[in-house]
């Protein structure tokens, strides 16, 4: 589990500098969302433009994978990158002080997993907004301990961390000296939640192969051997937009044979959350936002 939140091929950095991104906060407080979605609409063909790395990427996921025709496809493709600016503009909103409605399907496994002492996994992935759950799904009982991406400008963080801890939420940042592992494994031993990004491999290379849209995917190993290695439960949560102010969460179970040897409840664990992520994928794929080519990692 000895990965940086960072893919070598993408790093899913927030773009812009630190005052851009304090004058777009400033710019929620007085202009109404969607005059800031229509320029982002504008601005979405000249990214696209700039970054073909990125679009030949997603292309290609709904030409092989979501088997779309060609106009079909490039029409997704722009789908894809105007949703993904609308979430990143969702971020920006509530910190500040934009409020969206939630429709919370699976509340109740959460619900039951906090009621017992031992602590439990979380399992996000890069599609929908992960990060905006922590405004809805907030735990009752216990501390969520996430593990973020360090690299990400002090403006991100700082506005981060001050809204995520008014909901019982803690971030721990990847770091060098792997101290973050440390963290992770006394918070589950204390009982706490622990939440980990499940769809990519990182500066690790231990991984599980699993079946993903027909065809063998890898998956990073690390949060289902430590849940495996804890003996704790699994959730994954998938938050999509559906909406200009409108979301809808997802908690699912991840299911293996506890009678089965550790490496196998591992296996299965992964594919659990394999198939979980393609369903989700399959009824929003423009809120896919993995910019490499998945399954040649």
């Amino acid at each position: 589990m000895d990965e940086a939140l960072q893919h070598n091929e993408w790093s899913g950095k927030t773009d812009g500098q630190p005052w851009m991104q304090r004058a777009l906060i400033a710019m929620f407080r007085v202009l109404p969302l969607w005059l800031l979605y229509g320029v982002m609409a504008m601005v979405v063909p000249f990214y696209m433009l700039f970054n073909r790395k990125g679009y030949q990427a997603m292309y290609r996921f709904f030409r092989e994978r979501m088997e779309y025709g060609c106009w079909k496809s490039f029409c997704k493709v722009y789908a894809n990158h105007f949703r993904f600016g609308q979430i990143i503009l969702d971020r920006f909103g509530v910190y500040a002080g934009k409020k969206y409605s939630f429709q919370n399907e699976g509340q109740e496994l959460m619900d039951e997993l906090e009621a017992h002492p031992e602590g439990f996994v979380l399992l996000s992935s890069h599609v929908g907004n992960y990060e905006i759950a922590g405004y809805s799904l907030k735990p009752k009982h216990k501390i969520i301990n996430a593990l973020v991406y360090a690299g990400e400008t002090a403006t991100v963080m700082e506005n981060r961390q001050r809204v995520l801890s008014q909901n019982n939420m803690k971030m721990v940042p990847v770091k060098e000296d792997l101290s973050h592992l440390f963290a992770l494994n006394t918070a589950l031993d204390n009982g706490e939640i622990v939440s980990m990004p499940a769809d990519r491999i990182f500066g690790s290379q231990k991984s599980v192969e699993c079946r993903f849209f027909g065809e063998t995917a890898r998956f990073p190993l690390g949060s289902f051997a430590m849940a495996v290695q804890k003996g704790v439960s699994v959730l994954a949560v998938f938050v999509m937009k559906e909406g200009m102010k409108k979301y809808h969460a997802y908690v699912r179970e991840m299911k293996c044979d506890k009678t089965a040897n550790k490496r196998e409840q591992m296996a299965q664990l992964a594919q659990s959350f394999a198939d979980n992520l393609e369903d989700i994928v399959r009824r929003y794929p423009t809120q896919w936002f993995n910019y490499f080519d998945f399954w040649k990692q």
